[in-house]
């Protein structure tokens, strides 16, 4: 067995047109939105807060871009009651609000994307437009 493997990473390029997709999609559907970006580990790598999106907005953009890095799988869809344990775990780090979607290619999470501060459905509408723009990623 060899002691690398090649891994895909998301580029300060596909950050940046995960953003500019997902702005233009929340413009498209009168959304408010604050955008977060994350590489596979959790670290930020853009972030957009749209003029009139909620302050608070941004930190559950930021949870849901990291915990969908953290399990492979959109946000939203966990078993409440391990949403709880994990949320209670993380200090809230990892949230279960529909709306963060890693970023997948060639089944490796690449990094992810977190959307807050319209509805679940907007959140979500607009993250899998953002998810559109790069190529290869999964969709859901």
């Amino acid at each position: 067995m060899p002691d690398t493997v090649p891994t895909h990473k998301l580029t300060h390029d596909g950050a940046l047109k995960l953003v500019q997709a997902a702005l233009a999609k929340a413009l498209a559907i009168g959304a408010r939105e604050n955008i977060a970006v994350v590489d596979a580990g959790g670290n930020i790598l853009a972030a957009l807060r749209m003029d009139g999106a909620n302050y608070h907005g941004m930190d559950t953009a930021l949870a849901k871009a990291k915990t969908a890095a953290g399990w492979g799988r959109p946000t939203g869809g966990m078993d409440p009651q391990i949403a709880v344990q994990q949320a209670i775990a993380t200090g809230g780090a990892r949230i279960n609000l529909p709306g963060g979607y890693p970023v997948i290619i060639d089944g490796q999470v690449a990094g992810a994307i977190g959307i807050g501060g319209g509805t679940g459905e907007e959140d979500m509408a607009v993250a899998t437009a953002a998810l559109a723009s790069v190529a290869g990623a999964k969709t859901f």
